[in-house]
């Protein structure tokens, strides 16, 4: 419940009664469950903020090397302990419902997910999620996936990865008419 709360409100913008009403409870539950979610992802996330635009570069580098299957920029990016920790809510295409742990089992995971994808009609956004620089992927026109990477303290290796694709938690995501292309080896115009 944590999560989806955190979500709604966080990613999404719902307000809290909104979010009440979605999750068949009171507002006051769900501003404690919000309140909890927040302390956790706080309690996760590294103490050393990196820079803003070097979290970006990174975080586009990631997206491009995950979606695009190149293994060798994965790896490289990947700290030797990061964490993958989806939300597929049973519906999406997430891995897992526990964490997975490592960089050849992580970069496995989105070696498999870019094999899985259409060659074509796969869209980045890069935005602010929850803060931090993000991506948003859309496949065959609707909204796939939300990702955020956390960075080791020294900035340049991703430390935790955090993926959404529960359809559920995606609605609120449209792709703009301008939205960035994502590189696939293969993909033709």
């Amino acid at each position: 419940m944590e999560r989806a709360v955190f979500v709604l409100n966080e990613v999404f913008g719902f307000a809290h009664p909104e979010i009440a009403r979605i999750l068949d409870r009171s507002p006051t539950a769900v501003r404690q469950l919000a309140t909890r979610a927040r302390r956790h992802v706080h309690a996760r996330r590294p103490r050393h903020r990196p820079e803003a635009d070097l979290h970006a570069r990174v975080t586009e580098r990631f997206a491009a090397a995950a979606l695009g299957g190149d293994l060798r920029t994965l790896l490289e990016l990947l700290a030797p302990d990061v964490t993958l920790r989806t939300d597929g809510g049973g519906k999406g295409p997430a891995v897992s419902l526990h964490p997975v742990h490592g960089r050849d089992r992580v970069a496995a995971v989105f070696m498999a997910a870019a094999r899985a994808l259409p060659v074509v009609g796969v869209d980045l956004l890069h935005r602010r999620v929850a803060g931090d620089p993000g991506v948003l992927v859309f496949a065959d026109g609707g909204p796939l996936a939300v990702v955020v990477v956390d960075l080791t303290s020294e900035g340049d290796r991703i430390a935790g990865v955090h993926s959404a694709t529960n359809p559920d938690k995606l609605p609120g995501i449209t792709r703009p008419a301008a939205s960035r292309r994502a590189s696939r080896p293969g993909c033709g115009p």
